[in-house]
């Protein structure tokens, strides 16, 4: 066998009808395109989302709500949390990096530090940012606080 020799198998392969040659072929005229407009002839397309005349999906639903772009998505922990990983794992610094290491966020995530629960460990906190009553409860268990952006 050689690439000269090589072909379909038989009867795998068809004629391709030749559409709109002649009234003979059977197929002319329209071209089995039905009659006239704009979806018989060539470089016909459709608009995006058209539904045939009936009233678009979006015209339908009403419009709802507000997507503020410049809202700034946090990982939020309670002081209660860190006491409990600060046991479970040993940390003395709740910083973006420890708690990445210790799988608790992604990389991407931003931390925030809110004051439910109790402290009793003194601790180290470098986060993004954190509540007024956090910060105080942390101080006064003898932690500090940095905020990192």
């Amino acid at each position: 066998m050689k690439l000269h020799n090589l072909r379909p198998a038989e009867g795998s392969t068809h004629k391709e009808k030749r559409l709109g040659r002649g009234e003979a072929s059977g197929k002319g005229g329209t071209s089995t395109k039905g009659n006239k407009g704009g979806q018989s002839r060539a470089g016909y397309k459709s608009k995006m989302a058209h539904e045939g005349g009936q009233m678009p999906i979006q015209r339908r639903v009403p419009k709802r709500g507000f997507k503020n772009p410049d809202r700034v998505e946090y990982r939020v922990f309670n002081l209660g949390q860190i006491e409990q990983l600060a046991e479970k794992y040993g940390i003395t610094e709740v910083s973006v990096e420890n708690l990445y290491v210790n799988n608790l966020i992604s990389r991407t995530d931003k931390v925030k530090i809110l004051a439910n629960g109790e402290i009793k460990t003194k601790l180290t906190f470098k986060v993004n940012a954190l509540s007024e009553k956090a910060k105080s409860a942390i101080e006064a268990a003898g932690g500090s606080v940095e905020i990192v952006k």
